[in-house]
């Protein structure tokens, strides 16, 4: 029994890196007709209907009280400021080079796990933390001369730390089903995206490329829906640093999709930071001796 639930687990961990690839590039997509708060609120406004109506089809009661201040906090820090800053970026930076700088994401979740005592700290995560930096700095050694904005890059960056403290939050919230907790979360950004885009003067306004419907489509039902409640089941089974090695996977099948759909160059810069990024997650997240497994 408890073989199947972890090849289950492990299931639900492969499906979620491989359809979040796709997500930066769609919206990449997106923000070539829509701007860019006006269509993560769209995004996420429509998933959160969708998951509302799932919840209503399954009978799921609402959470209460910390449950339900939990799930908004949740939505806020996974959902909310992560993506009102991704969406900003990606106005200026190609999908790939955006998913390897969140590939830094399981380093970040394991340190601010370690910081608020919820796992070990482990020499390798220094390690890989000095590796994964260092890919970084390789990347963006020509952007931080002028050719991709400062800010860009520093939305990435919050956008990284958003996720990681997101899934470190889920550990020490009261349990809640994932479509359950994906729909008051998706809520609580959906309205905070929108107040964003309303300061920010969007246009709100319907697509009318072919190219877009397809990519809100895919954001919709694949990359929110579909994509988190996947991931909050994997949350739920595994460490918070072991279920952001998502982050690790998932720079490699966006970086083919951007190459093919979007024409990202691959750049000698982009070609040889990104190895060092990878090495660093896995050696500061992934690889475990066996002592720490023994310990775990």
């Amino acid at each position: 029994m408890q073989r199947a639930e972890d090849r289950l687990t492990l299931a639900a961990f492969a499906a979620t890196a491989f359809l979040a690839g796709g997500n930066a590039v769609g919206i990449r997509f997106s923000n070539r007709e829509l701007d860019p708060l006006w269509g993560a609120s769209l995004r996420f406004g429509t998933a959160s209907l969708v998951l509302l109506a799932v919840m209503a089809v399954m009978r799921l009661r609402f959470p209460r009280g910390k449950a339900l201040a939990g799930a908004a906090l949740f939505g806020l820090l996974d959902f909310g400021v992560p993506f009102a800053l991704a969406y900003y970026a990606l106005v200026h930076v190609h999908a790939g080079l955006a998913q390897t700088v969140l590939a830094l994401t399981p380093l970040v979740t394991l340190l601010l796990a370690v910081a608020q005592r919820l796992e070990r700290f482990r020499v390798t995560a220094a390690v890989g933390t000095v590796l994964a930096a260092a890919g970084v700095a390789v990347i963006f050694r020509v952007p931080l001369s002028g050719s991709v904005p400062l800010f860009s890059f520093l939305a990435i960056l919050g956008s990284t730390f958003c996720f990681a403290q997101a899934a470190v939050l889920v550990r020490r919230l009261p349990e809640v089903h994932p479509v359950t907790m994906n729909a008051v979360g998706m809520t609580t950004a959906s309205v905070l995206l929108l107040a964003g885009s309303a300061a920010a003067g969007d246009v709100w306004r319907l697509p009318h490329r072919p190219a877009t419907w397809w990519a809100l489509a895919y954001l919709v039902v694949v990359g929110s829906v579909l994509l988190f409640v996947l991931y909050l089941f994997v949350l739920h089974r595994w460490d918070a640093s072991r279920a952001a090695y998502v982050f690790v996977i998932v720079p490699v099948i966006t970086i083919v999709l951007s190459a093919w759909l979007d024409d990202e160059p691959l750049t000698s810069s982009l070609l040889l930071g990104t190895p060092l990024i990878l090495a660093g997650v896995y050696v500061g997240a992934l690889w475990r001796r066996p002592r720490d497994r023994d310990a775990s």
